[in-house]
Formats: C-alpha cells, structure tokens, sequence
C-alpha cells in the first residue's frame, strides 16, 4: 500500500508557511488536507485560490451559513477528517465552539432563521449519493 509522508510546517516552503502561520495561531494545528496539498506549491496556490474565492469573497450568503453548509455535508458524509479541516475553518471565521457543535448537531438544531433551515436542508439533500 502506498502512503504519502504529510509535510510538517518546518518541512513547507515558506510562501505556503506565511499561509500556515495564521491557521497555527487560531487553531494549533494544520490539518492534513492542508498538509496534504502543501506538498506542491501549485496544487497548494489553485486549492488555496478556490476556497479563498468560495469562502472569504462577499456572497448573499453569510460566512456562517457558507461554513454551516460545508459541515452539514461532510458530516452527512461520514467524512471526519473533511469535518475537522471545516470545524477549523469554522473557528478562523470567528464561529464559536459551541456554535459549531450546535451547527454538527443537524439543522433542525441551529438557531438561525426558517429561510436559511429550508436551504441547509437543501443542501444537504441535494448532496446526498444516489
């Protein structure tokens, strides 16, 4: 079986450790999808650029109900380690602990309007496997 040795901060081009050093400061740790697409600085520039343009560009959607999405759905997923890379996120957004456990305890248990319940249900189905 093949395994993939994850790069530590110290092992990481320093372009993409300005980008780690924040994420350390508010979470204490890289996750390993970080780790993982630090391993190229390409790979690591056009998946920082898509979640940078996802997540932190101005939307009708609140940065909350962008991050609520992302973990709904890899919970509903059964991904955990998708579910930690977001609960990070989620932290460096400004969401409280207790928010985001409040968020993985389903929708019908976030404190949050009607309209935005009707779309994280939405959105939940509509990624669920057929």
């Amino acid at each position: 079986m093949a395994h993939i040795k994850l790069p530590e901060f110290e092992d990481m081009i320093p372009s993409i450790q300005d980008k780690a050093r924040p994420i350390l400061e508010k979470t204490g740790q890289l996750g390993d999808i970080f780790k993982l697409i630090a391993i190229d600085e390409k790979i690591y520039n056009a998946t920082d650029m898509m979640v940078q343009s996802y997540l932190f560009d101005e939307t009708t959607l609140s940065y909350d109900i962008k991050e609520a999405i992302a973990l709904l759905i890899s919970k509903e997923n059964g991904c955990k380690m998708c579910v930690d890379v977001h609960k990070n996120i989620a932290k460096m957004l400004g969401l409280s602990e207790e928010k985001i456990e409040e968020i993985l305890q389903g929708v019908d248990s976030i404190n949050t309007s009607d309209k935005d319940k009707a779309l994280l249900h939405f959105c939940i189905k509509a990624a669920k496997k057929r």
